[in-house]
């Protein structure tokens, strides 16, 4: 396992040099983003994402890019650049390190547009809940209804997330750890302010349910 672990350590260093090489100034000191530059950055995504950005299950859990709001994404990479988001991840996103909000711009752009079918997989028995736990809350709970925010079809607007079609143990991961992975943001990420209590107000069957409905959304 060590070895493992040293060895994807170092492909992320080595990529984030091939990473921030593709970003190069011009004579101004403006970041230039070549077409060349955008694809490089992109198939070194496709390592974690998978091919079509769909996600990927495996040793670490990646999750799906495609189809998300530009704007979620260069909110994460920003957040990721800064060390505010999951500092505790051993790669720590270190090829999107040095990259300029440009290339971050192109890369969103490039996810906006990809639409390849979900995954699923996940147990089918909790998702008649997560609808409903999506569409009116929890009112006991104090939990609003994610439609509220996600938009009905759970694809999400501006630095809202999209949620349809999102792997199940990342969504799971990421609600049951809300708190330590994003709660390091800044307070003025509103979003993540907003996400935290209701979280933390979710059983983890709720959870579970809640992202096996979305896991089959298109």
């Amino acid at each position: 396992m060590r070895l493992v672990i040293s060895l994807l350590a170092l492909q992320a260093a080595v990529g984030a040099i091939l990473f921030s090489a593709a970003d190069r100034a011009d004579g101004a000191g403006r970041r230039v983003v070549s077409k060349g530059g955008v694809a490089a950055k992109i198939e070194y995504c496709k390592d974690c994402h998978g091919l079509s950005a769909q996600g990927y299950h495996g040793y670490l859990v990646m999750p799906r890019l495609a189809g998300q709001n530009p704007e979620y994404i260069e909110n994460q990479l920003r957040a990721f650049i800064a060390r505010t988001r999951e500092k505790g991840l051993f790669i720590n996103m270190a090829r999107i390190h040095g990259t300029s909000p440009d290339m971050q711009a192109a890369l969103a752009a490039h996810f906006r547009d990809l639409n390849p079918p979900p995954f699923g997989g996940a147990p089918r028995h909790g998702v008649a809940t997560g609808r409903q736990i999506y569409e009116d809350g929890i009112p006991e709970a104090n939990v609003p209804a994610c439609a509220a925010c996600h938009g009905p079809e759970a694809r999400g607007q501006g630095i809202i997330p999209r949620l349809a079609g999102q792997l199940y143990p990342y969504m799971v991961k990421e609600l049951t750890r809300w708190d330590k992975d994003r709660g390091q943001s800044s307070a003025a990420d509103q979003a993540t302010a907003v996400m935290l209590p209701i979280a933390h107000n979710l059983s983890q069957s709720q959870i579970e349910a809640l992202a096996a409905y979305l896991s089959y959304l298109r």
